[in-house]
Parts: structure tokens; sequence; C-alpha cells
């Protein structure tokens, strides 16, 4: 059934909005779950050939004086035989022999030297800072092949709706307190690219119908633009649907170590299609319906 998009933008926006003052609050309140690559520490792999329980897992850490709760431990593997502990500070050669040794005694059957991967501070922040330019140039560059192929209309809504479907999953991220790490940045641009490929067909169509059109009015270019929207929507839920299958594969069967990176795409893959049919193209009526005024009272004038 075929309803009126446009015209109803304000509820998309609405649900937008709720969402991300929800994610920015949190983000306020906790700050987001900042994950090794992010900050300074270290993270601890090791092979335990069995199953495990996290409260075991501590007591290897205890017997070494580090304290270390349960949200730090995951298990990994094709039968989550595998530790991984997550600690805020970085360890050195003396406390990743005691380690070792601790992990023979509480599990005999483990594989040691276990492998262990430390951030400094200055490595940290300089990754944090990498990737925030990594997600900047890209939107850059995104802008500049929209508004050449298209107008700086088709472009800026485009790069509000990009920006929308990242920050939805950062605010989701926050909401459920997920740790951020690299994998998630890689999520994100992948998302981008995802999205504005969408959005680009569709602004295709909306384009094609209005050199065949003689739009006047607001009430006309909502009708323009909703029947490109649907002329287009058949190909986006297919097209998300598609994507969406192997996504979920990868998260049910791909194992804890791209557990985080294959649900940053879930989400912003949904969020992707949902920005690309119910934000960039409102958002780019309400500002070409301004120009439609302004030609109006250009003519009124004359």
């Amino acid at each position: 059934m075929r309803f009126p998009i446009v015209k109803k933008r304000k509820w998309f926006f609405l649900l937008s909005g709720s969402i991300t003052v929800a994610g920015i609050i949190v983000m306020l309140v906790f700050g987001l779950n900042l994950g090794t690559d992010f900050k300074a520490g270290a993270q601890i792999q090791v092979q335990l050939n069995q199953t495990f329980q996290a409260s075991k897992v501590q007591q290897v850490f205890a017997k070494v004086g580090i304290d270390v709760p349960t949200s730090a431990i995951t298990s990994a593997g094709t039968t989550n035989n595998m530790a991984v502990i997550r600690l805020g500070t970085t360890l050195n050669a003396k406390q990743e022999a005691a380690i070792n040794n601790a992990i023979t005694t509480v599990f005999p059957k483990a594989l040691v030297p276990a492998e262990f991967s430390s951030v400094d501070p200055v490595i940290a922040q300089e990754q944090s800072q990498t990737a925030i330019w990594a997600v900047a140039f890209a939107s850059l560059g995104i802008v500049i092949y929209v508004a050449i192929r298209f107008e700086y209309r088709y472009a800026i809504s485009g790069i509000i709706a990009l920006l929308h479907d990242a920050f939805i999953v950062i605010s989701v991220f926050a909401l459920l307190r997920i740790q951020v790490d690299l994998p998630f940045i890689a999520a994100v641009l992948t998302i981008v690219g995802y999205s504005i490929n969408d959005t680009i067909v569709i602004f295709d169509r909306i384009r094609e119908n209005m050199k065949s059109a003689k739009v006047k009015t607001l009430m006309e270019l909502e009708e323009l633009v909703d029947h490109s929207l649907w002329q287009t929507m058949a190909r986006s839920i297919n097209t998300v649907l598609t994507v969406l299958f192997a996504a979920i594969t990868l998260f049910l069967f791909g194992g804890s170590s791209i557990h985080n990176f294959t649900f940053a795409l879930l989400i912003g893959l949904v969020s992707g299609a949902y920005s690309s049919i119910f934000i960039a193209s409102p958002i780019w009526v309400i500002w070409r319906s301004r120009s439609l005024g302004k030609t109006k009272r250009k003519r009124v004038t004359a």
C-alpha cells in the first residue's frame, strides 16, 4: 500500500531525532565504551582448549594482582574455548610472564604463551584522530561527487542522511554500551558507502522526473518526489534485504571477533535504507521548495 512519504516527513524526523537525542544523552553521561584501539590498554587472547566461566578467568588475574571485571572477558573460537580479556592498563614483560604462569596453573590445557597486544596513550589518541579524519574525508569526497553530478542541494541532503546513519549506529552502541573499536569504524565507512549509493539512485530518479514536469507549488513537488520514491522502493527494499541476509549470516555464524562489526552493519544497513527514503529526499524537498517560493515572488514583482 502506498502512502505519502514526504507529507509525513515530520514523523520520520521525530523518530530519528528521538534516537539521536537519546544517544547524545547517554554519550554525555556515560561516554562511549571505547576499546583498546582508542584508549590506552591491553588485550590478551589465549587458547584455553576448554569451555570456561568468566569467574575462573578472573582467578588467573587475581593471582597476579590485576582486577578484571566480567564484562572485560569474552569467548571466541568455533567452540568458545578461546578467552579474550581487555584491560584498561598496559602490561610489561614481567606481568605478561606472570599471567602466562597463572594461566597454566588454572587452565592446564591452555596453549601458552598467550597473545598480548597493548596500545599506549599516544597511539590510542592517534588512532582516534585517524578514525575521525577517515570519516570526515569520506564524507567530503561524497559531497563533492554528488554536488558535481547533481547539485549542491542534493549533496547537502545526502550528507545529512549519511551523518544520520553514522550517528544512529553510534547512538545504538552508546545506549547498549557495546565496545567501539577499529572494526566499528570500518563498519561505519561501509555503511556510508552503501547508504549514499541508495540515495544517489533515488536522487537520479527525482532529477529525471523533474526534467519532464513543471513543478510550481510545494504540493506538486511533494507528489513528484513521492512518485519517484515509490518508483525506486522495490529496488531499495530488495537491495537492502539481499545485503541484510549476508550480514545476518555473518552475525550468527561469524564468531565473536567480528560480532560488533556485523552488528554495526545490521543497524547501519537498516538505517541507511531508511534515511535514503525517509530523510534525504524530504530534506531536499524542504530546501527545494524555498526556491519555488523565490521564483513565484520574482514573477509577481515582474
